[in-house]
């Protein structure tokens, strides 16, 4: 059955905890979609995992069409969620519901993602009131990473935490239909869950919120060097295909891979009369 945004709001209120992960193309999405995840994300975060850029910054519309519309492709099921990529949505309202509609017509995305509180609710008012979904992002939300002075946890002190609590029901009133909760204490997210009437998906805030969410590549095993607090690495997969790799190298070389079993026959006749002639 289709996930949709009356779903995931189902399943907050009967307590079922609903499963999202991300993804950034066609045959990844089919696997994840197919093991019955709840939602799918395309993050900006494949600027990192897939581009190879230090942050989210660099991250442009083209690149999030592109990877959307790969995972749209491949997942018939998961409620697919993209990323608005910073500055798509920071200068005006305008460029806000025009970016939006571009990821669901173009990227065939069902809701849309964007970072910020009370400083983007008319963005969030005036994208919903096109008919489009949002997923709001609060905590930490790494298109502010050089205003945060880095990846930092949010909401540590009483005024944060006061601010993240208002902007969590501001962004609701103006029409959210779920919000992502990074980087923040557990305590502080029970309590925004528990105001909130509409979901909450948490990464790196407990395990309070109605869902979860992790970047594919970090929970199974396929990215190296830090690795943030949050994170379980739930399969090595990294480790699996480097071996797989070396033994192909290894097969190729030493002349084991292809094999018979590998390759196509064709009739001795054929080949004795081409030998004449050649």
């Amino acid at each position: 059955m289709k996930n949709t945004v009356s779903t995931l709001l189902k399943q907050k209120q009967s307590g079922d905890k609903i499963t999202m992960l991300t993804a950034y193309d066609y045959t990844t999405a089919k696997i994840i979609d197919e093991c019955g995840v709840n939602a799918i994300l395309i993050g900006d975060s494949l600027g990192m995992v897939m581009l190879g850029y230090e942050n989210t910054l660099p991250v442009t519309m083209e690149d999030m069409i592109h990877h959307t519309a790969a995972v749209s492709r491949g997942a018939e099921n998961a409620f697919i969620v993209a990323d608005m990529p910073f500055m798509s949505y920071q200068v005006s309202v305008q460029d806000a519901v025009v970016n939006a509609g571009r990821l669901i017509k173009e990227g065939g995305a069902n809701a849309v993602k964007l970072e910020g509180g009370a400083e983007v609710c008319d963005r969030i008012r005036a994208i919903v009131n096109a008919s489009i979904p949002v997923v709001a992002h609060l905590g930490l939300t790494p298109q502010s990473v050089n205003a945060f002075g880095g990846f930092k946890v949010q909401g540590k002190s009483l005024d944060k935490a006061k601010k993240l609590i208002e902007d969590a029901m501001k962004i609701q009133e103006a029409g959210a239909c779920a919000v992502v909760l990074e980087g923040i204490p557990a305590k502080l997210a029970d309590i925004i869950t528990k105001k909130l009437f509409i979901p909450t998906i948490g990464i790196g805030a407990g395990n309070g919120c109605d869902g979860q969410v992790l970047v594919y590549q970090d929970m199974l095993g396929l990215t190296t060097g830090h690795t943030a607090k949050f994170v379980k690495r739930f399969a090595e997969v990294g480790a699996v295909m480097r071996q797989g790799i070396s033994d192909y190298i290894s097969e190729t070389k030493s002349g084991v891979f292809p094999s018979e079993e590998h390759t196509y026959a064709v009739d001795d006749d054929v080949i004795n009369e081409l030998m004449k002639e050649c």
